[in-house]
């Protein structure tokens, strides 16, 4: 996803193999990504280029006249079903792939507009009635599509409207008498229906729609930092020459403060699963549902009714506004190339992304970092100093004019200090070019080489003679040089910076089916993006901040008290709960290229033969821990029971498997057999599993679910507090993940109606989950609804004899 598909992959290395030792040597060796660029490009063969469009060629991206009628049949049957949502995405699908102003795309808008009535999504019903007006509805069709609109006006209290709407109705049925007399009966009817409720509207009051939730107006600093953008006043930015630039509390700060709230410079949404298409596939279109449905390509915002883009199949975005807006700043150069990006991975997308934002900044001063010293004439490379060194005497060390030293600023800052989200700070974080294996660096600078080709090959007008919106100012639209080499270069050390420098932007995702009371919830990974102030902040094992984000926005809180002078630490993945510390810092040194010294860290060295406790085996005996390497032995001194690594690795592996049958279960509600299941697999982990183990924890919150589904609420209460105990123990009292566990357990109670324990749990779950995610998270919105009906409810009559 991040790098190339693995065909790609296979024959960049296949082809690294057959290099002569001397040039591999030559690109090992290159000291300047301007050298690994043009060494590599200069091996980039024709033949290398086909077999890249026929792999770009098996993503379906373009526009097809025979995907609209297959989606809009699929989704007519899901429609019949009443699986309105599962119909919404597959009329999605066919706008994607319809043409503009054809009937195709007009039906498709129509037939997802009757899913959204269906789905009670009343505003976004009227914009697809107008969108399917307004690329040609059939006129035969009209009246429907109308009456619609009235059912929607008058259901969002705009009687006015829904009044003129029917008056249009009725003239044009005077006007074009074309339905049959059981069409026009029907209609006649539903007119009727509709007229009467329109009057009883009028007479009510008019009240204006309820103000949407402005999630954002609840994540704004206290106190913006005067040295570093989108930071609060609590922090400040140093530099050290082992761990370079980093931040640190400039006064106490309390848990849930909100330190830092960045939009992203650049992000692409993760594709998801998208299978290439190729001869022999029973269908070539794809059925399921991926982020790039569901999601806004420019905003990452969800939508149910995306907008695609005119040119491609590919690009959806929530409005019209963020269509025309990822146009503007990069689409037009991108919409011809989807298949090969798609084909090339989300970091070479983001590298050409940020090269094309680039363009928006103070064009000399972009120019001046890519370019060096150029003349009028010519477009080149000064002789005495490569880009690389050119960027490097740019942004930071010393540089010498007129015989002086000056110090410059922190890499990153501007010549008065200030650190910013801007394509400056972006270029100063390190590719860690020698840190990087010389295959790796073949690959992206190979791929970086075939997009630039492309790039020539297409036609370069809005790549180089700026915008067309007249919208931004024409100050942020300078001409770009036609030498692409240059910035082929650019992209080439941005697609080397995304390993150690890139974000995931995750969001909430509930999982199950529509049906389940209990809200399971998972982390998924929604895009990839660049943030120059979050990548300021060093790595722990144990960090004391928190990430979420909303949109492309990322807000970090602290998650604990933070000294005046403490820094401010951000956990790269590798987490002290989830990994031991030999996978941890394995992990670190191959993807950061650094050995974590954090504090855990340093405690679990100084006893590694000892695991992580809330992963070890039990005596079945004793219960006592067992311990060892090979062979484990009976902590107890009472106790001279001993057994093998390999046989307790093997039952475990065994349980795994039963609890996966077990959810299967759950899943195709077979919930008895499923229960059944999991308390053998209950009563055989107790066997030979801490009580703080994982799979304790999962199996207690797998019953759980299955006494919900149930409605037995007390019985599910009881699992899930066992399982709250295991994550306790994993992840702490007040950590995210104890959140989640406390949101679901309120769920539980306030199904059951036990009200004084539903209003303690809601308490301590709002509690927890403010100080991760502030008052806009999905989760406390819910938590403060159960709160406010809780409260609302009526004391309960106690008896004379109670």
């Amino acid at each position: 996803m991040d790098l190339p598909v693995d065909e790609w992959k296979s024959y960049v290395l296949q082809k690294w193999s057959l290099l002569p030792k001397s040039i591999q040597v030559t690109i090992s060796t290159a000291e300047t990504l301007s050298d690994i660029f043009l060494h590599s490009s200069s091996l980039l063969q024709p033949e290398d280029e086909m077999f890249l469009k026929r792999l770009s060629r098996g993503y379906l991206v373009g526009k097809d006249p025979s995907a609209p009628l297959f989606y809009r049949e699929e989704g007519n049957r899901k429609f019949q079903k009443r699986d309105y949502m599962g119909a919404t995405v597959l009329y999605s699908k066919g706008v994607s792939y319809s043409r503009p102003n054809s009937e195709d795309i007009s039906l498709c808008y129509a037939n997802r507009s009757a899913a959204l009535f269906h789905l009670g999504q009343y505003e976004t019903c009227l914009k697809d009635i107008v969108r399917a007006q307004t690329h040609g509805y059939p006129e035969r069709l009209q009246p429907k599509l109308l009456l619609r609109k009235a059912e929607c006006l008058v259901t969002l209290g705009r009687p006015h409207e829904a009044s003129q709407t029917i008056s249009d109705l009725e003239s044009n049925f005077a006007a074009k008498p074309t339905l049959a007399a059981s069409q026009f009966q029907i209609l006649q009817r539903t007119l009727c229906r509709l007229k009467v409720k329109v009057q009883e509207k009028e007479n009510l009051t008019e009240t204006s729609p309820a103000a949407l939730t402005k999630a954002f107006e609840d994540m704004d600093l206290r106190e913006e930092n005067e040295q570093i953008s989108s930071t609060s006043s609590s922090v400040s930015l140093c530099t050290d020459p082992l761990k370079g630039r980093y931040l640190v509390a400039t006064k106490d700060i309390l848990p849930g403060e909100l330190l830092v709230k960045e939009d992203a410079f650049v992000s692409v949404l993760n594709p998801g699963e998208m299978p290439l298409w190729h001869h022999g596939l029973e269908s070539k279109w794809d059925t399921r549902a991926t982020n790039g449905d569901l999601y806004c390509h420019r905003c990452l915002k969800h939508t149910l009714a995306p907008v695609p883009c005119d040119g491609c199949s590919y690009a959806k975005y929530c409005s019209q506004e963020c269509l025309q807006q990822a146009w503007d700043l990069y689409h037009s150069i991108e919409c011809s190339l989807g298949g090969l990006l798609l084909t090339l991975g989300v970091f070479c997308h983001i590298a050409l992304r940020s090269t094309l934002l680039a363009r928006f900044e103070e064009a000399g001063r972009v120019i001046n970092k890519l370019c060096g010293e150029i003349t009028n004439r010519d477009i080149c490379l000064p002789e005495s100093k490569n880009l690389a060194q050119i960027l490097s005497y740019d942004l930071g060390g010393e540089s010498k004019k007129k015989g002086k030293t000056v110090e410059t600023p922190i890499p990153g800052c501007d010549i008065n200090g200030k650190y910013e989200n801007n394509y400056n700070a972006v270029f100063s974080l390190l590719p860690h070019t020698g840190n990087h294996s010389p295959v790796h660096k073949f690959l992206c600078a190979l791929s970086v080489s075939a997009l630039c080709r492309q790039l020539e090959a297409a036609s370069l007008q809005a790549f180089t003679t700026g915008l067309k919106s007249s919208k931004l100012k024409a100050a942020a639209a300078p001409v770009l040089y036609p030498e692409l080499k240059i910035w082929g270069v650019a992209m080439l050390r941005h697609m080397l910076q995304l390993q150690c420098n890139a974000q995931a932007i995750t969001t909430i995702q509930q999982t199950g089916s529509e049906e389940n009371l209990i809200t399971d919830s998972r982390q998924v990974r929604l895009a990839t993006g660049l943030f120059p102030v979050i990548s300021l902040l060093n790595h722990s094992c144990s960090p004391n901040t928190s990430v979420s984000f909303i949109s492309t926005v990322a807000t970090v809180r602290a998650s604990q008290q933070i000294k005046k002078g403490q820094e401010i630490l951000h956990c790269y993945g590798p987490h002290e709960s989830r990994m031991g510390v030999a996978e941890r810092r394995q992990k670190l040194r191959s993807q950061y290229f650094f050995d974590c010294n954090c504090p855990p860290c340093e405690r679990e060295k100084q006893r590694p033969s000892q695991g992580p406790r809330r992963e070890a085996f039990c005596c079945h005996r004793c219960r006592a821990l067992l311990q060892g390497d090979d062979v484990l032995s009976c902590g107890s001194t009472s106790c001279t029971e001993s057994v093998s690594r390999d046989h307790l690795v093997s039952e475990l592996q065994d349980l795994q498997q039963q609890v996966g049958m077990a959810r299967k279960l759950l899943r195709n509600g077979e919930l008895e057999r499923a229960i059944q299941l999991l308390l053998g697999c209950r009563h055989d982990a107790e066997s030979f599993l801490l009580a703080e183990h994982s799979m304790v924890g999962e199996i207690e919150d797998d019953l759980a679910q299955a006494y919900a589904a149930l409605g037995d609420w007390e019985k599910s209460a009881a699992h899930l507090q066992k399982s709250l105990r295991v994550v306790e123990v994993r992840h702490g009292p007040t950590s995210v993940e104890m959140g989640h566990e406390l949101f679901k357990l309120a769920q539980v109670f306030f199904n059951g109606f036990a009200i004084p324990e539903a209003l303690n749990t809601v308490q301590q779950a709002e509690k927890v989950l403010l100080v991760h995610y502030g008052p806009w998270n999905d989760e406390i919105q819910e938590l403060q609804k159960m709160k406010s009906c809780l409260l609302d409810l009526p004391p309960i009559p106690v008896g004379p004899n109670e």
